[in-house]
């Protein structure tokens, strides 16, 4: 299922303050990428109806086994991306900005073949 870009950046996000808090609120998401609190509150209500997220009663994001797998896509196509165009020489911080928008429109066929490619001249 192809879900919004919008929507594989908040998944994206959860997982990154996942990793670095433990836990995640949504006033988390809201500091990690300096967008309004109702702005935040209506992509959380819109993941959670899709059932990529459950929020418990103390407003703590868990992500669901669907959103899980989106995130971890997202997340490994953005580090290598941007470990990939470091290493091309590219700014690390236009290498990042970068690789947040190649990594959603990039095929998994030719991310998989990017990999492979890059491991093939890492030996």
């Amino acid at each position: 299922m192809k879900i919004q870009e919008s929507a594989e950046n908040y998944l994206e996000t959860i997982l990154v303050l996942k990793n670095r808090l433990g836990q995640v609120r949504s006033i988390d998401i809201v500091n990690e990428l300096s967008f309004s609190k109702p702005s935040v509150s209506v992509a959380m209500k819109n993941l959670r109806t899709n059932g990529y997220i459950q929020m418990d009663k103390d407003g703590y994001i868990t992500l669901l086994d669907k959103g899980f797998s989106i995130a971890q896509k997202i997340y490994e196509r953005h580090t290598f991306l941007t470990k990939w165009l470091t290493n091309l020489g590219v700014d690390p911080e236009v290498a990042a900005k970068d690789a947040c928008r190649i990594e959603h429109v990039i095929s998994s066929e030719s991310f998989e073949k990017l990999k492979e490619h890059m491991s093939q001249t890492d030996s």
